[in-house]
């Protein structure tokens, strides 16, 4: 009996031979479009952390200035160093200030928003592009003398 056996044990692995090449040659392009999301989501979660800090960085900047024109410029360029030092890069940057309640005891509030790329991840059907948009408020000191 057990001769029998080993002759067609044998012929079962030369049936298979090269299956394992198949196989991959099958799964390869469905692996590499799996890291490709990854690659897409972890593109656009840390982009919008980063936002975030930006915001609220630049907020605080906002909430510091003595004027309201100091105050949208200097949002602008907090947002624009912060982004900048943690090697974010968007398409497009729009920080808004708002200044309305410019006054002591009042707030200032920045909606920064970055566009991050994802046309170079070919193949997934994304958008070229997202935007990733974040608002922070910070409030003025009430003993600070505000013009």
């Amino acid at each position: 009996m057990t001769g029998s056996r080993t002759p067609r044990r044998e012929r079962l692995r030369r049936d298979e031979a090269g299956s394992v090449a198949a196989e991959l040659v099958l799964l390869t392009p469905l692996l590499i479009l799996l890291l490709l999301f990854v690659v897409a989501l972890g593109r656009l979660s840390g982009a919008r952390l980063e936002v975030d800090g930006a915001a609220a960085q630049a907020a605080r900047a906002a909430s510091i200035a003595r004027y309201p024109a100091t105050a949208v410029a200097m949002a602008a360029q907090t947002a624009t160093a912060a982004l900048g030092s943690d090697h974010v890069t968007c398409a497009q940057l729009t920080v808004t200030t708002n200044t309305a309640q410019f006054a002591p005891g009042g707030s200032v509030a920045v909606t920064v928003t970055c566009t991050v790329a994802l046309s170079d991840l070919t193949g997934l059907r994304l958008p070229a592009s997202e935007s990733v948009s974040s608002r922070a408020v910070a409030v003025i000191d009430t003993f600070r003398s505000v013009q």
